[in-house]
């Protein structure tokens, strides 16, 4: 019986999602790469997050999204589990608005970080 769980998230962009680990300082290597799980279990990742106790988390394409891997029993990240999906979907979000403004003829002209831990973003796009 596995011991993995998956757990579905909103994530489709590979380098988003990659940009996203970076900005919440994750290391991360890029798949396909075994996550290792309980009892020498292992499930195939696009991305494979290593861990000190030897069992490892990643994100596994499922054909529609990046469902995070990880045999939940040894989870041994700073942050919960939801905690940790909700500040790698937040720099995810930034970097996804940021590349399909930017594909628009929009650029960031003024980020601010703000009390509750959102992001304010001012855009322009000049027109000729």
């Amino acid at each position: 019986m596995s011991h993995f769980s998956q757990i579905k998230t909103q994530i489709r962009d590979l380098t988003a999602l990659q940009s996203a680990l970076t900005d919440v300082g994750v290391e991360w290597k890029s798949g396909p790469q075994a996550v290792r799980g309980y009892r020498g279990q292992t499930k195939t990742a696009d991305v494979a997050i290593e861990q000190d106790n030897g069992y490892d988390v990643g994100f596994s394409w499922n054909g529609q999204e990046y469902e995070l891997v990880a045999d939940l029993q040894y989870w041994k990240q700073p942050l919960t589990v939801e905690g940790f999906l909700n500040r790698v979907t937040q720099r995810y979000a930034y970097h996804t608005v940021v590349k399909t403004t930017s594909q628009q003829g929009f650029q960031v002209t003024e980020q601010q970080q703000q009390a509750d831990g959102s992001i304010r973003l001012v855009l322009q796009r000049w027109s000729a």
